[in-house]
């Protein structure tokens, strides 16, 4: 890996210096912005997501960073990739959501792919990652959440269950291994504008367009700045939590939109 960051003194000087940062999810949206953050303080990223050409181009960009054309529901592929890798942090982001229908009208395979890959999965790189840094006795593991974890909303019943399932591995993961020496955090945006609403509306560009219209949502980099904030604390300091609204967003239910 490209070592051109060392002559930076901001990087150099940073608490992130050289720690290594598996992102999953990173060819784009909240996963490309906590890389590119993670990078710029300091950290030498290794990206993983499915669309190896964009990780390729992020990898270019980052450094000639690592990277690795996974699915996280490939639990046999994470576990050969990753499980031989020592990770100082790592940001468990890969998900989605796939469509709006009332239950129990969802179909099948949108029920699949968001199971596989928002719970499925992250348990998937969880298993990879953790004994590693349980043996080394420190790291940061992060979940990406969503404020759909703590609310539900009309059409979202089984994204939401996947997020209140993730809430649930955080809480598991402080019980089970609290003072192991491994800081767990979960953040949890409300609407932020990503691809997430052209994956969920299956490329319905209008559709996806109209969720973000009249009201300034929030962007991947301000995901990543609170994840920043949390992971550059203390060793003894643990940013257990955090919730990111826009100002707008007063609920999963309630937007105030201008005409």
């Amino acid at each position: 890996m490209s070592t051109t960051h060392d002559s930076d003194p901001a990087r150099s000087g940073s608490p992130l210096a050289g720690r290594r940062a598996l992102v999953t999810g990173a060819s784009a949206g909240i996963g490309a912005a906590c890389a590119r953050a993670l990078f710029a303080a300091g950290a030498e990223p290794f990206l993983v997501a499915r669309r190896a050409d964009r990780l390729a181009a992020l990898s270019k960009e980052l450094g000639d960073c690592p990277f690795a054309a996974l699915d996280v529901r490939d639990a046999d592929g994470v576990s050969a990739r990753l499980s031989g890798e020592a990770f100082d942090l790592v940001v468990n982001n890969a998900g989605l959501a796939r469509g709006t229908a009332p239950l129990p009208g969802i179909a099948a395979q949108d029920v699949d792919d968001m199971i596989d890959t928002n719970v499925k999965g992250v348990l998937n790189v969880m298993r990879a990652t953790l004994p590693g840094m349980l043996e080394r006795d420190r790291g940061d593991h992060v979940l990406l959440g969503s404020v759909a974890g703590r609310q539900v909303y009309p059409g979202g019943n089984v994204y939401c269950a996947t997020k209140h399932a993730v809430r649930a591995l955080y809480e598991g993961l402080r019980q089970d291994l609290g003072g192991a020496g491994v800081r767990f955090t979960t953040v949890d945006p409300g609407m932020v504008e990503t691809e997430f609403s052209d994956v969920r509306f299956k490329g319905d560009r209008e559709k996806a367009a109209a969720v973000y219209q009249g009201f300034e949502p929030l962007r991947p980099e301000d995901v990543a700045d609170a994840l920043l904030f949390a992971v550059s604390r203390p060793s003894h300091v643990n940013v257990g939590e955090i919730v990111l609204w826009p100002t707008a967003q007063a609920s999963t239910t309630r937007v105030t939109r201008e005409d």
